[in-house]
């Protein structure tokens, strides 16, 4: 660090011509901003007067064997030093600011203090119980060992202030810093924890997005339309024509679908008064067999029981059995000879073998 001298140089004996007695300096280098002229002239050092334009044939100028460039702003210098830590492995690093300007150009440039740090460095190494501040502290505690030693150096400048020579110097602030090592680990679970956070927001969000165009899916199409067309992202017209078509397109499912339950209804009532019939049909031929049956009257609760429809299935089956009114039996049959007469007054027949011819 080129401060507070910026650079020296030196310069050679200026010799005066036959034709001019008047002398210049002609290798005296440019001086930057901020800065000033410190010359060598014997064994002194003399400051070029200050606001003043720089003259070649000033005779200190001219006589002066070396020039110093001194920078005369206030400047903001840091020095470190290392610190131990409870583990031997682990250290901190103390970062020491300070406030620089230079009040004596003169003297600066007589010392030769080209890089400034180095009076400082030695200045903050100077406070032997500034180590046991963080020795005690393991390099995660680095906030507690950042305080004590805030305050450690607040106090030493306060009891012994930097010096200098030709300089002010003030003492401003002191920060720790723990290892690379250290350091780096840290960074790297910052940034792992800040990708996971980042995850974990995408995924809420598109959680969210899902949930609410679930929300706005079970409205149905035509809230879905309006949302579209209120975000500009579905034409009107195109809208209007889907949903016509929609429209169209169920009219005609529900059509097909009565139409259906019509038939499976109109199947169904066939089949039971199909079934009603054959069981009907059974039941007469069962009891075609029996005996003293009024088929009349079976015939009227059948035909009540369907409709008083006749079916052709039960006419078939009623005529073919003989009707016979109700009547009373008689008490014995004639003879053999009499086996195929019948009685034309009483209706009645001993047995149904009478019927047949």
């Amino acid at each position: 660090m080129n401060y507070p001298v910026i650079a020296e140089h030196i310069l050679t004996t200026v010799q005066g011509t036959w034709w001019s007695r008047r002398r210049r300096r002609e290798d005296v280098p440019p001086l930057p901003p901020g800065a000033a002229y410190v010359f060598r002239v014997g064994g002194n050092y003399r400051t070029f007067p200050e606001g003043m334009v720089f003259d070649p044939a000033h005779p200190d100028v001219l006589d002066a064997s070396s020039v110093s460039l001194v920078d005369t702003r206030a400047r903001l210098v840091e020095v470190e030093r290392t610190l131990p830590s409870m583990s031997e492995a682990d250290n901190f690093t103390v970062r020491a600011a300070f406030t620089c300007q230079v009040t004596d150009p003169t003297v600066i440039a007589r010392q030769g203090i080209i890089d400034v740090t180095v009076p400082l460095r030695a200045y903050l190494m100077g406070d032997a119980d500034l180590p046991r501040t963080s020795a005690g502290h393991r390099v995660e505690e680095v906030n507690a060992v950042r305080i004590e030693v805030s305050h450690r150096m607040t106090a030493y400048s306060a009891i012994v202030p930097p010096r200098v020579a030709g300089m002010s110097v003030e003492f401003v602030s002191a920060e720790v810093h723990a290892s690379d090592d250290l350091r780096d680990w840290e960074q790297k679970l910052r940034d792992e924890r800040r990708s996971w956070e980042l995850q974990r927001g995408q995924r809420d969000f598109e959680t969210e997005d899902a949930r609410r165009i679930a929300e706005l899916l079970s409205q149905g199409s035509d809230h879905v339309d309006a949302f579209g067309i209120a975000r500009q992202e579905i034409d009107v017209t195109q809208a209007a024509a889907r949903i016509h078509r929609i429209t169209d397109q169920d009219s005609a499912r529900r059509h097909t679908a009565e139409t259906s339950d019509r038939a499976h209804a109109q199947a169904r009532e066939t089949a039971e008064a199909q079934m009603r019939r054959d069981m009907l049909l059974t039941l007469l031929r069962q009891m075609g067999g029996s005996e003293y049956v009024d088929y009349h009257q079976v015939l009227d609760q059948v035909l009540r029981e369907t409709g008083s429809q006749a079916t052709p299935g039960i006419a078939s089956a009623a005529d073919s059995a003989r009707m016979v009114e109700p009547g009373k039996a008689r008490s014995a049959r004639a003879g053999a000879g009499r086996a195929g007469a019948r009685d034309a007054q009483g209706g009645f027949v001993a047995d149904e073998d009478d019927l047949v011819d």
